[in-house]
């Protein structure tokens, strides 16, 4: 294969700098669903009525900050591509314009949620106490959208710079926070009043706040902060988020409305499909550290005109995250057990092994629907991310739709629904990896270094 100068470490020890990226983001990434599942063992503990509240809860608020999850996508890639191309400058502006952007779309967040909270909990399906404790929750939870989206875009950009440290040191640090937080705040110890599902979000803003100062501290450092932006610069950004804003919202869409038709069966389903829930969010975000790290790398060989190299990172990151996506899947059915005894009340049980099956045999499948996301970030090819979400969303809520909410095990069906979605994605995802269906950029010709 071709060489390039500077020579990069993944042409001489692939497997070895792939994985030495990669588990950095695996822990960091891993760290907030990991207190997602603490906190949804806390509040387990306070009924079915809470954890029905804090599903619907985290479901909305998460589905509504994660649209904005394309200005990190797009921050990480176009970072990566200066970085190949050796312009810090370039990334520098990038860098700054993204989280000037991620600041206004934050607070424009809490002008939107705080009047309509009432509204959106109906909208999920929630109803009496449920309803009242997921509006309580949103209240709190949505003053920390600004840092949610400020540390979002922070971590985009280090990782672009395929600095994979700083992120994971932060997340650790914040989510630690966190689950302090959280036991002082949901149970009320000492000083500390006993709030319930509203002091889990209260822990959430906190944590998150001190996440993303700390976040913008170091971007600031390594690339310097610049506010010298043109409106021109701002249209081009979001011209290239435009596609990944529409697959990102279809996304949540999607999850969201899993949950909606999980809390209409009643407060036992409800519960389940949150622990099934947070899980399948928590292993997702374990094979996503693939996809993160092959974003970074795909980007960077890109910015160095080497597509030969950007093709060999898919190739040796499908091999891993498919590797790993075999043994969450076995884990997690030879684990269910630890699984109830945490997180599902026992009037839950019964709906819940079915669905939870399902949801194990899906990793697999997930692991390419996530590695081949993260090659396309890569090549910002945003527009077919786009069109493959809306085949996917489309398979996805038909299939939800035909089930019948009165049968034996609905929520065995909405999950099954859910694997034919993630079915769809990883099909397309892939076509457009090898052979390279439609004008995909891994079959473009270009002059390698």
């Amino acid at each position: 294969m071709p060489s390039l100068k500077p020579i990069h470490p993944f042409t001489q020890k692939p497997h070895r700098t792939l994985i030495s990226l990669s588990i950095p983001v695996l822990i960091s990434m891993t760290a907030e669903p990991l207190t997602a599942l603490i906190d949804t063992a806390f509040v387990a503990s306070l009924g079915s009525v809470s954890l029905a509240a804090l599903g619907v809860g985290t479901t909305l608020l998460s589905s509504l900050f994660w649209v904005f999850n394309f200005l990190s996508i797009g921050a990480q890639t176009e970072v990566a591509q200066a970085d190949g191309e050796g312009h810090p400058e370039k990334a520098g502006g990038i860098a700054s314009l993204s989280l000037t952007m991620a600041a206004g779309f934050g607070l424009l967040l809490i002008l939107l949620i705080l009047p309509n909270a009432n509204w959106l909990a109906t909208l999920m399906g929630a109803s009496g106490d449920v309803g009242a404790e997921a509006v309580s929750y949103m209240q709190i939870r949505t003053y920390g959208a600004p840092a949610l989206l400020l540390m979002m875009v922070a971590f985009g950009v280090l990782r672009g710079l395929q600095d994979m440290r700083t992120p994971l040191w932060i997340a650790l640090g914040m989510n630690a926070l966190n689950i302090l937080l959280d036991w002082l705040l949901v149970f009320g110890i000492g000083v500390f009043p006993a709030m319930g599902v509203a002091g889990s979000a209260l822990a959430s803003t906190i944590s998150h706040w001190l996440g993303a100062l700390i976040g913008l501290l170091v971007v600031a450092t390594k690339l310097g902060l610049s506010f010298s932006f043109t409106f021109k610069d701002v249209k081009r950004l979001l011209s290239v988020g435009g596609d990944l804003f529409v697959r990102t919202g279809l996304l949540t869409f999607f999850l969201a409305y899993t949950t909606r038709a999980a809390t209409q069966i009643g407060a036992d389903a409800g519960a389940a499909h949150q622990a099934i829930r947070q899980v399948f969010i928590f292993t997702g975000l374990a094979l996503d550290a693939y996809a993160t790290t092959v974003q970074s790398l795909v980007g960077y060989f890109i910015g160095r005109d080497s597509l030969v190299w950007a093709k060999k990172v898919v190739s040796v990151g499908a091999k891993w995250s498919l590797g790993t996506g075999i043994i969450l899947g076995m884990l997690m059915w030879f684990g269910r057990e630890i699984v109830i005894d945490i997180l599902v009340p026992a009037s839950a049980i019964t709906v819940f092994i079915p669905a939870w099956a399902v949801s194990a045999l899906t990793q697999p499948i997930n692991s390419i629907a996530f590695l081949s996301d993260g090659a396309h970030w890569g090549t910002g090819d945003y527009r077919f991310l786009r069109n493959a979400m809306i085949a996917a969303v489309l398979v996805g809520i038909v299939g939800v739709s035909l089930v019948d909410l009165n049968s034996s095990n609905p929520l065995f069906w909405i999950w099954i629904a859910t694997a034919f979605w993630s079915s769809t994605r990883a099909v397309f995802g892939w076509l457009r990896v090898s052979p390279g269906i439609g004008n995909s950029p891994f079959r473009e010709q270009i002059l390698d270094n």
